[in-house]
């Protein structure tokens, strides 16, 4: 099967950056803006453990590096997105919108 998939990368500044281009390269990744690439992954089961395996296969993870995909699901239609490696933090926007602050009551 193939799936097209966009994966958004952040290795932080001593990241493994060259194999990880060289990966994106052997599967003829489109840039799609600073560390978003899309492509077309071919893959027999589970494109997330797949995709994962063959990621680590060649590119050195460090403990703080984050992928994270984005894919169509077949049998909803809808778009999924997951960590694959990493987790989500906390966003650098958090605090700059304006919110109405809650209503101080003497209790």
């Amino acid at each position: 099967m193939q799936k097209t998939i966009w994966i958004s990368f952040d290795l932080g500044v001593k990241g493994d950056y060259e194999q990880l281009y060289a990966w994106l390269d052997n599967h003829e990744a489109k840039e799609c803006g600073p560390n978003l690439a899309t492509l077309r992954y071919a893959f027999q089961e589970d494109l997330l453990t797949e995709l994962t395996q063959d990621i680590l296969a060649t590119v050195t993870i460090e403990k703080r590096d984050r992928l994270y995909v984005i894919w169509r699901e077949d049998a909803s239609g809808k778009l999924k997105g997951r960590f694959i490696l990493g987790k989500r933090k906390a966003a650098p926007w958090v605090g700059f919108g304006a919110q109405e602050s809650p209503l101080d009551e003497e209790e």
